[in-house]
């Protein structure tokens, strides 16, 4: 009798097994190509997510259908229903969890938006798709939320008490977020000196790489409320001076136009330089033996003006040295001290 009932098992078992391996292997590579030459990313996304779920999925359905062929008492029956429906109901949560959150990182690489892919975006989204899919799976089970609900309000003023200074740095990193003040990639400075690149913002803390490839964790609630310069915004280009002094004996006119001749160069030859930018050179100080410049340069990004900058000052002393033009030089004051005789 036993071997009777366990037979039909064993096949439907391997049937769901079975097709679950021909649409995993076969079928949706051929659907994941055909996303593939669409320009909308998101297919993609769906696809992949819903392929690693497709032998889990056929498998428990052949189980349940071969423990349906067996005499077993109905509230096994019941049970096995239950089963089936829970799984396929957390399955569903979990690939919705992932594809929302796949898609929220996606449209922020494709444009400008206000919020920014950070994590502390993607975990609330995905906790609040979590909760929805929990209370999804009691109310199938004839669970009544209504006492679910009241709990966890009643619950989160105990935790909202007790969790103070995590809910403010939370409440600062989704202010900080919002805002589209600061994004992750952006470099930026802060008042207490460090600088780097955002890497992401997290529930917590925001994470900034240093320059030195070091990284910086800085809490929300004391990032929401300190002085940042963010260099990338309202653009990314940025100008900066350099700052020379030449003798008052040379042409300043002749200074002045080889001095944007060597900006051009420099701009235009190296990595990071605005290629179109127009030269700025400024006389600002007079003084006895010097004649104080700024020339003015700019880059594409913070972190190019160093480079550019030393290129610069190279191209520029050996550009002088060919021209003849004398650089200022200290004013050297001398004393003669004469010793009477007594």
């Amino acid at each position: 009798m036993f071997d009777n009932e366990i037979w039909p098992l064993i096949i439907y078992v391997a049937s769901g097994l079975g097709i679950g391996l021909v649409v995993h292997k076969l079928i949706m590579p051929q659907i994941a190509k055909l996303a593939a030459r669409t320009p909308i990313k998101s297919d993609d996304l769906i696809i992949s997510t819903i392929r690693k779920w497709v032998i889990p999925w056929f498998l428990a359905l052949g189980v349940f259908l071969g423990l349906k062929q067996m005499e077993l008492e109905s509230r096994f029956y019941f049970w096995i229903e239950n089963a089936l429906m829970v799984f396929y109901l957390v399955s569903a949560t979990l690939i919705i969890a992932r594809v929302v959150s796949g898609l929220i990182k996606i449209k922020s690489a494709d444009s400008d938006a206000i919020i920014p892919s950070s994590s502390i975006i993607s975990n609330i989204v995905i906790i609040i798709i979590y909760c929805i899919g929990l209370l999804v799976v009691l109310q199938s089970q004839g669970i009544s939320i209504t006492p679910v609900l009241t709990a966890l309000g009643v619950g989160g003023l105990a935790v909202a008490l007790a969790l103070q200074p995590t809910l403010s740095n939370l409440f600062a990193g989704l202010q900080i977020i919002t805002s589209g003040k600061l994004n992750p990639g952006d470099y930026v400075k802060l008042a207490s000196g460090e600088n780097g690149y955002v890497e992401d913002i997290t529930w917590r803390s925001t994470t900034i790489k240093g320059d030195s490839g070091h990284i910086i964790i800085v809490p929300n609630s004391k990032l929401a409320d300190m002085v940042v310069t963010n260099y990338f915004l309202p653009d990314k280009e940025l100008s900066f001076a350099v700052e020379l002094a030449v003798s008052p004996n040379n042409n300043l006119d002749h200074v002045e136009n080889i001095c944007k001749e060597v900006i051009r160069e420099t701009l235009t030859q190296h990595e990071g330089g605005v290629k179109d930018f127009q030269p700025v050179i400024r006389y600002f100080a007079v003084g006895d033996n010097r004649i104080n410049l700024r020339a003015v340069l700019r880059a594409t990004e913070y972190s190019y003006q160093f480079a550019l900058r030393h290129e610069f000052i190279k191209n520029i002393h050996t550009r002088f040295t060919k021209e003849g033009i004398k650089l200022a030089v200290p004013l050297q004051v001398s004393y003669t001290v004469e010793k009477n005789d007594v």
